[in-house]
């Protein structure tokens, strides 16, 4: 079923073109009540983590056969020329290597089943307190010698802002194919930014996410509220082996600097929204992006 609600009042204004952006607090809470003493895989101080940090990183979670398994599976899409030029495949700025694959899960067998895998499922339950659906997947291929970065955002922002995601209580799962090495770029987060709403100024360009899934510019904090939010919370890169698995909360402030070493650095990633966070019309533009990178089919996974 695909449900798309009206318009709703705007919690969470930005791309502010009239206004000076500031800083919001958070008004929904990031685990649910009962996650701590749900059945569950985690446990209450895993959940406490969570819902202070904004993240969790939990190593060991697929064996090596089961990367090395979708890791070749990455390698076949990146080289079928039919998915190279298909819509969801993004290059990176400047070259034809690529990027990303979105909606992975509808391109993949494995990758289906690993986005529907209770090892991740079971984590994202318990911390939403409720039956999830996708809202996002894709895979990054961050190959070596000089693959570029991601400027610092809150996937919430642009969620909100250009697919119409009414709150933040969306997480997501991003699972290592390669080992996440502290020089081969991996993913730094500010612990405890997602307590704070980061508005944005300027309007949101025609057709944004054709150069956004690229060099991301609309939708970007300033150097002074970053500034600040890294004065507050501190910067951090969660690095383990392949078969890791970073969970984030959707408003976590966070970016990655490109990989000039020669080891790539690969992730699956799947993002998990609440059913009753259901995509309503964009709040900061008057198109929806395409469904390959904002799903608004409503349908439990499992």
């Amino acid at each position: 079923m695909t449900t798309t609600a009206p318009r709703i009042r705007d919690r969470y204004p930005s791309r502010l073109t009239d206004a000076e952006p500031r800083l919001v607090d958070r008004d929904v809470p990031t685990v649910a009540d009962t996650a701590a003493q749900a059945d569950g895989p985690l446990t209450a101080a895993q959940v406490e983590a969570f819902a202070r940090d904004g993240f969790l990183f939990l190593t060991d979670v697929f064996g090596p056969a089961e990367v090395a398994a979708h890791h070749d599976e990455l390698d076949r899409l990146r080289e079928d020329p039919a998915v190279r030029e298909r819509p969801e495949t993004v290059a990176e700025p400047d070259t034809d290597a690529v990027r990303s694959i979105f909606a992975v899960h509808r391109l993949s067998g494995p990758f289906d089943a690993m986005s529907r895998d209770d090892r991740l499922i079971g984590v994202v339950r318990q911390l939403h307190g409720s039956e999830v659906t996708l809202h996002q997947t894709r895979v990054n291929a961050k190959p070596g010698f000089g693959s570029d970065g991601f400027y610092w955002h809150s996937d919430f922002e642009t969620w909100h802002a250009e697919d119409g995601m009414p709150t933040p209580r969306c997480i997501s799962a991003s699972v290592a194919l390669t080992d996440n090495l502290a020089h081969n770029g991996p993913l730094m987060v500010m612990p405890g930014s997602h307590e704070t709403f980061v508005q944005c100024a300027g309007a949101t360009p025609e057709d944004n996410h054709l150069e956004s899934l690229q060099r991301q510019e609309a939708g970007t904090p300033s150097p002074d509220q970053l500034a600040t939010l890294a004065d507050e919370h501190g910067i951090v890169a969660p690095t383990g082996p392949a078969g890791s698995v970073l969970f984030f909360d959707s408003n976590l402030m966070h970016g990655s600097n490109g990989n000039i070493t020669p080891y790539a650095r690969s992730n699956a990633f799947f993002v998990y929204n609440r059913v009753d966070n259901a995509l309503v019309e964009p709040f900061a533009t008057d198109a929806r992006r395409p469904d390959h990178v904002a799903h608004r089919e409503v349908v439990p996974v499992g």
